[in-house]
């Protein structure tokens, strides 16, 4: 099949998914001879106000974040609704902070089919998490890049011997399992659906980034101590503010991350399927 356009569309509140995505991109652009690949960021609320509308020809690499083991149950919504694939190639792709990609990409996969794309691969990629630092720090490290611009090669080689419309790719998971439940230090569920990041007044100076880079738009940009709106705890504003003055201190959250930093520090390896 011809590929005349290459696009990366991705969620990605802390940046490690734009990574993939944009490594992905270059790896297929110098593996297909095509230049001037588009990308579209999804992670502000404008950004998810529009549609993106594909077509034949169109090689689209759309990448998603794991939260619990799904995609973000918040922005699955705008996926569902701004993606519209019309018959263009798609290539599905999560991250997942060196615990496990679960289901996450069983379910963008079927979300992909369902808009109207022909799933050709797909990949999991253990990142940073956005939890911590000591899971996953310094990922997608050259040893991941190399092993995408690997996967770019056999995809591309995949594509070029395409004479019709493939069999949709298969991945582990179900697209419609439940969400992992978080535990604790104690092996106990914990829930913080509720927790909301504080702001050390002693270190803010207002400047409004972690407002203006809140993938829900719930900090207020009059004062950025305030969280009036909904927290996906993305932790966008933690690792956006520069000065270090956005922190979460609800113990049944810092319990999990405590948990997670305990139990998966064993690296993770990258899992791609053609």
């Amino acid at each position: 099949m011809e590929v005349r356009q290459i696009h990366g569309l991705c969620y990605s509140a802390t940046g490690v998914t734009e990574k993939v995505v944009r490594a992905l991109m270059g790896g297929m652009e110098e593996e297909l001879g095509l230049s001037q690949a588009v990308f579209h960021g999804f992670r502000k609320p404008d950004e998810r106000a529009v549609d993106y509308i594909f077509a034949p020809g169109d090689l689209v690499i759309v990448g998603s974040p794991t939260y619990a083991g799904r995609m973000p149950n918040k922005i699955v919504p705008d996926f569902q609704k701004r993606l519209q694939g019309n018959g263009a190639l798609a290539v599905a792709a999560v991250t997942f902070g060196n615990r496990a990609f679960d289901d996450a990409l069983a379910e963008l996969c079927a979300l992909l089919e369902e808009n109207g794309f022909h799933t050709v691969a797909a990949g999991a990629f253990p990142g940073r998490h956005a939890f911590t630092d000591v899971l996953g720090e310094g990922r997608p490290n050259w040893d991941d890049k190399r092993a995408i611009r690997d996967f770019a090669g056999q995809i591309a080689k995949k594509v070029g011997e395409l004479e019709e419309v493939p069999s949709p790719v298969k991945v582990p998971g179900d697209p419609s399992a439940p969400y992992y439940v978080p535990k604790g230090l104690d092996g106990e569920t914990v829930k913080f659906l509720k927790a909301k990041p504080q702001t050390d007044l002693s270190k803010c100076c207002n400047c409004g980034v972690c407002a203006r880079t809140c993938p829900m738009g719930s900090i207020n940009p009059e004062n950025v101590a305030e969280v009036p709106g909904i927290c996906i705890k993305c932790q966008s504003c933690v690792r956006k503010c520069t000065h270090h003055a956005k922190y979460f201190d609800d113990p049944a959250f810092l319990s999990h991350v405590a948990m997670l930093e305990k139990s998966f520090q064993e690296p993770k390896e990258c899992a791609v399927f053609l």
